[in-house]
């Protein structure tokens, strides 16, 4: 084979079944090879390699497995960064193929097409592992060790290159059997004893989560319905617990329970919110249950910290807890009364709010909603009822102003059985504008709600807030959205309120095709005080 080919052959064997990327010269055999491979694998091509890489990034969230991207190197690698640092900082399994300059020119300095100088290295930085494959033979285990370490443990991006003369070359090739399970790690039974305790002792508990826990949504409702614990998600952890479950709470409702709390319990997260702007004290015990044994101690080091999956040790502390679990009474009027309260101070979050609930009432249930960097955005975060996990996407800590078009083409591409729909402001959605004719040639049914209010908005609240109103580089001039979706050949309208907007999301959904609603707005209130709030401990 070549190892173009024994590439191609490794990812199918491994259950990728799409690439998303670029052509190029330096990856001609890598694209002949996918050729060959046409009947098994699918490839999506964009118009720009960021999207590409997004769109990587928006299959791995949906659907919890690698997915691969491929560009050619030097500034198609660069046009893909801050997807994978997006990525990075998501803990997603995004696999890049990166092409190279030929092998006898590497880190010579001649100036060939493409070069870049220690692009590993660079890779090193925005992944949890790299690797040049030299030859056809070494392609199967290098893309098997691409892949378990982007998904074993805390799951990260990986970066394979290879250059262009390497590709084409051939050579005898062996592949393994089907490789076994990931391992998930021993979990310590002294550890979840600790934990256990701290946990059934509790008198007013309080569970944060975060991405990590996506797939333990019947092990944390389980828990929090044992130690009647309320639960709060800012963003990743979102849908883990359903936005109509009792002790389900919004992140200012968790930050008036975090004063009075005796111990927090935190599942996938950083609690880096919580710990760094809420504060800790000698008084909060705090529990964690992580796959990475790094991240208990950034901040202050945990009372009791358990190093597992999330399903793992949540089952486990299930099944450790009643040895020691105090009766408590039910939290549901307490919480009641909190939502009462922030329905109040919700209320002045217009037309923020309305559109909010336009969107989930047109949504179904298991539809799926892409977050962005927008004032509605925000304002989702805390506002958006969400009802299953794998349906709420926001950029995690990066909050990478732009993301969203190409990372929800990604989702629906991965999941083309359920609604995906994106919102943007007019600023983030004209990053990747182009990625229209992507939907529209691959036909990748995501509906797009684009707010218009002619500036980076809040940029733009920012300088008439902090700065007296010196305002600079937050105006802009906009196209026709409807006329500019049209001329890509996508069905689009403009939507003036909340009731157009609900009926526009109804019509778009109903055609299973890429639609663009354009939503005019004006300056809308800031949610930053709702978002970062004082320190209450410590």
């Amino acid at each position: 084979m070549t190892t173009a080919e024994a590439v191609v052959e490794a990812l199918l064997r491994r259950g990728i079944t799409t690439v998303y990327g670029v052509p190029g010269v330096h990856n001609d055999p890598l694209f002949d090879a996918f050729h060959g491979a046409r009947d098994r694998l699918r490839v999506i091509h964009t118009r720009h390699e960021q999207a590409a890489a997004y769109m990587a990034l928006g299959a791995a969230l949906v659907t919890g497995q690698p997915q691969v991207f491929t560009t050619v190197p030097g500034p198609g690698f660069l046009n893909t960064a801050a997807a994978l640092l997006t990525a990075f900082g998501m803990n997603a399994p995004v696999i890049g193929l990166v092409g190279q300059i030929p092998q006898s020119d590497l880190e010579r300095g001649h100036g060939f097409l493409h070069e870049l100088r220690d692009q590993l290295g660079l890779a090193g930085h925005l992944s949890k592992f790299t690797a040049r494959i030299g030859a056809a033979h070494e392609a199967p285990a290098l893309v098997a060790d691409a892949i378990s370490c982007a998904t074993s443990g805390r799951p990260r991006p990986a970066i394979l290159e290879c250059p262009m003369d390497v590709w084409g070359r051939r050579g005898a090739v062996a592949f393994d059997a089907a490789p076994p399970p990931p391992r998930r790690p021993p979990i310590d039974d002294d550890a979840v004893n600790a934990a256990a305790r701290i946990l059934g002792k509790s008198q007013r508990p309080l569970i944060v989560v975060g991405g990590g826990a996506q797939d333990a949504s019947a092990e944390v409702i389980a828990l929090a319905e044992m130690l009647e614990a309320p639960v709060v998600a800012y963003r990743r952890g979102q849908g883990v617990v359903p936005a109509t479950h009792r002790l389900n709470i919004s992140l200012p409702i968790a930050h008036r329970l975090w004063a009075k709390a005796d111990v927090v319990l935190g599942i996938g997260t950083r609690l880096f919110l919580q710990q760094s702007q809420w504060g800790v004290d000698d008084t909060l015990q705090v529990v964690r249950v992580d796959i990475d044994p790094e991240e208990p101690h950034r901040f202050r080091r945990a009372t009791a910290a358990v190093m597992a999956d999330a399903a793992d040790g949540c089952n486990a502390l299930l099944r450790h807890i009643p040895a020691h679990n105090a009766p408590r009474p039910s939290r549901s009027t307490e919480i009641e009364g909190h939502r009462a309260w922030l329905s109040g101070r919700l209320a002045t979050l217009e037309p923020q709010l309305g559109f909010l609930r336009a969107i989930r009432a047109a949504l179904p249930a298991d539809g799926i909603f892409v977050d962005e960097v927008t004032q509605v955005g925000f304002a989702s975060r805390l506002a958006f009822p969400v009802l299953k996990p794998r349906t709420y996407f926001s950029p995690g800590y990066q909050d990478t102003l732009g993301w969203g078009l190409g990372t929800a083409l990604g989702i629906k591409a991965a999941r083309p059985d359920v609604p995906v729909l994106s919102i943007a402001g007019d600023g983030g959605f004209m990053y990747q504008v182009g990625e229209l004719a992507t939907a529209v040639q691959h036909g990748i049914a995501v509906t797009f709600v684009v707010f218009d209010n002619a500036s980076f908005g809040n940029v733009r609240l920012l300088q008439e807030t902090l700065y007296g109103n010196r305002t600079i580089a937050s105006d802009l001039v906009n196209p026709d959205f409807v006329a500019l979706a049209e001329a890509f050949g996508i069905a689009a309208r403009r939507a003036t309120d909340a009731p157009e907007l609900e009926q526009a999301i109804r019509d778009a959904l109903s055609t299973n095709r890429p639609a663009l609603i354009h939503v005019p707005c004006g300056p809308m209130p800031s949610p930053w005080d709702l978002i970062l709030m004082p320190k209450v401990r410590g």
